[in-house]
């Protein structure tokens, strides 16, 4: 056998045992078509029901119109439109920050955001509950000293601190002393729970050090308008660096980084993701600029979507399900077996309603859940639906 027959053997034999993709046949909504049936939507990142608002739509085809449909090169030649720029200015005054750098996904964004400014010689200080792209990015940067504190408990980020100044003592080979960064989610998206960011900016400034936060779950979530975790703790101008994607509440696709006008800057000139790679398409871009516009308008949606999370828990509760430690719209239903879970998000499926199952390697074993999203676009009479359907399922399999 080669070596090729050997690798494709082991393929073809991982591939029976992945769960087929469902295939969306409707925009997303409250509501979504499966294989032609309408289902309740409870697993999307739509989180104030943009990604079908009229007004995003509109300003999409405005835009196609206008300047048509992709940018032709990536932004450091001549790729970069006059909606990219008045897209990175509104976001930029929507944060309260100096300015921002949009990139093509919230992954693009972390990987930029640490790999750009952190090496092999730099330190990295962790989250353990972190998310994929952040712990991809370091791998990236290929930094050798990466210390990692247990899940937001800021007295371990205090040890892994003081450890990290004593071992920057030793300069780098180019005589600078190592980069220190402390790298946490804003909102933990399997949990729902908050960074306590409110204590981790006061330790990072006692020790001396750069402070980034990925806040893709706290954008159009938490704060003022839904400006995100740093508006949510007042915070501004004490983070370093925030990371946010634009997929979730804001309903399209794309990331971005907001800083000082300095680092943002070095970014636009130094990062290879921003650099070698087109930016966002010209209907994606005009249509985030009115979701932004949407946003500073009002906060309805973001109050609705707190009202729907609180809503939906107080239900999960009062049926006796364990909805974990959120602190978020997101809602947890904690089963712990992998098999429960999949079972019980199939016969949710047969009952009408889109749940997904997370399990292993997304949360550890042991841990499973559905994780429920409600939405702005939700009403009432759809999430008593969706509880009817969690409080049927569960009797069926015993599990209250």
């Amino acid at each position: 056998m080669t070596n090729r027959d050997s690798f494709l053997g082991q393929v073809g034999k991982i591939i029976p045992q992945g769960k087929p993709i469902a295939t969306i046949e409707s925009a997303q909504g409250a509501y979504l078509a499966i294989k032609g049936e309408k289902k309740l939507n409870l697993c999307s990142n739509n989180y104030l029901g943009l990604a079908s608002e009229e007004r995003l739509k509109t300003a999409a085809k405005r835009a196609i119109d206008e300047f048509g449909v992709g940018t032709g090169a990536v932004r450091a030649l001549s790729g970069t439109n006059s909606l990219h720029i008045e897209l990175e200015k509104s976001l930029a005054a929507f944060k309260k920050a100096e300015a921002c750098l949009v990139l093509t996904g919230g992954y693009m964004a972390n990987l930029a955001a640490i790999q750009t400014i952190a090496g092999k010689e730099d330190i990295v200080i962790s989250d353990e509950l972190n998310h994929a792209s952040i712990i991809d990015a370091v791998r990236l940067a290929q930094v050798k000293t990466k210390f990692i504190y247990k899940h937001k408990d800021t007295s371990e980020l205090e040890e892994r601190l003081q450890e990290a100044t004593d071992t920057a003592k030793t300069p780098k080979s180019d005589g600078n002393p190592p980069t220190i960064l402390i790298i946490t989610d804003g909102v933990f998206s399997m949990d729902g729970d908050l960074a306590p960011l409110d204590k981790i900016v006061p330790l990072a400034e006692k020790y001396g050090v750069l402070t980034m936060v990925d806040d893709a779950h706290g954008e159009g979530v938490l704060g003022d308008h839904g400006r995100g975790i740093v508006d949510h703790f007042g915070l501004h101008g004490r983070v370093d660096i925030e990371v946010g994607t634009l997929s979730k509440a804001f309903g399209v696709m794309g990331g971005f980084i907001t800083g000082s006008s300095d680092l943002i800057s070095f970014y636009r000139q130094k990062a290879r993701q921003f650099l070698f790679s087109n930016g966002l398409s010209v209907p994606d871009t005009a249509a985030l600029i009115e979701a932004v516009k949407i946003l500073e308008e009002s906060d309805d949606r973001v109050k609705k979507l707190w009202e729907n999370g609180d809503y939906l828990r107080e239900k999960f509760n009062s049926l006796g399900f364990d909805c974990g430690q959120s602190e978020t719209p997101i809602v947890p239903v904690m089963l712990g077996g992998e098999d429960t879970a999949v079972e019980f998000s199939s016969k949710l499926l047969e009952n009408g309603v889109y749940a997904t199952p997370i399990k292993f390697p997304m949360v550890p074993k042991g841990t499973a859940r559905i994780r429920v999203m409600p939405s702005a676009a939700h009403n009432k009479e759809d999430l008593d639906f969706g509880v009817n359907a969690f409080a049927k399922v569960a009797k069926e399999m015993s599990i209250l």
